[in-house]
């Protein structure tokens, strides 16, 4: 498998950077893994870098981003923090991402059976632990198909606010960084919400969440995706 340079970045488009994500995730679920020489890889990328995807995730221990999606070194950069909520430090990455390096595509990854979901949803209060946890408060409380046990005990309540938060924070994403909006309306870059399965292995993509303006989408707004 070939390193990623400066030419091959720019060969790739937003769209086709998601589906180099999705056949990555196809091949994790059926075990059939790239070859990669990781130290040659390490020699390729010494004097620079040049990923393809910047992708927000949780820092949960089986969610690695560049496992799940089957990726080598220097193709993806991978931010991590729980609960895969978004902040000042955490968009001033994305846009270095995007704007210096050249990323082409966002994405934000939850996964199933989130601990901080878990822990929003019970309203955990614990040190710094409760700053960080008032970020996804918003998606609990936006939570309206559960009327009773809205606690971590109810798995699909759990499930439904981890899903909400996925899609707050793309649209946060939009709305807080006027530089990746510019992009992401240019069609520099694309962005899109998607939900990593524990159990199975399987990412789905939120089709609703997606912003790629392309020969495929000319016309999208981003009014559309965050209103």
């Amino acid at each position: 498998m070939r390193t990623l340079n400066k030419e091959l970045q720019s060969q790739i488009a937003p769209r086709k950077a998601l589906e180099l994500l999705k056949e990555g995730n196809n091949r994790f679920v059926n075990n059939l893994k790239l070859h990669r020489d990781l130290l040659e890889q390490v020699n390729d990328t010494r004097d620079g870098q040049w990923p393809f995807a910047t992708i927000l995730s949780c820092i949960d221990s089986r969610t690695s981003a560049e496992l799940v999606f089957d990726q080598g070194l220097g193709d993806v950069f991978s931010i991590r923090i729980a609960g895969n909520v978004v902040n000042t430090d955490i968009l001033g990455s994305m846009e270095f991402a995007c704007k210096v390096a050249g990323s082409k595509l966002i994405v934000v990854l939850g996964h199933t059976k989130c601990g901080a979901v878990k822990g929003a949803c019970d309203h955990v209060e614990m040190g710094n632990l409760t700053e960080l946890l008032s970020k996804l408060q918003p998606a609990v409380y936006e939570e309206q198909e559960t009327n009773v046990d809205r606690n971590s005990k109810n798995g699909q309540f759990v499930e439904n606010v981890a899903e909400i938060n996925v899609k707050r924070t793309v649209k946060s994403i939009i709305q807080r960084s006027y530089i990746l909006e510019q992009m992401i309306e240019n069609g520099e870059i694309g962005i899109i919400g998607a939900m990593y399965n524990i159990e199975t292995g399987m990412v789905e993509f939120y089709q609703d969440t997606e912003f790629i303006k392309d020969e495929l989408n000319p016309q999208l707004s981003l009014k559309e995706l965050i209103n």
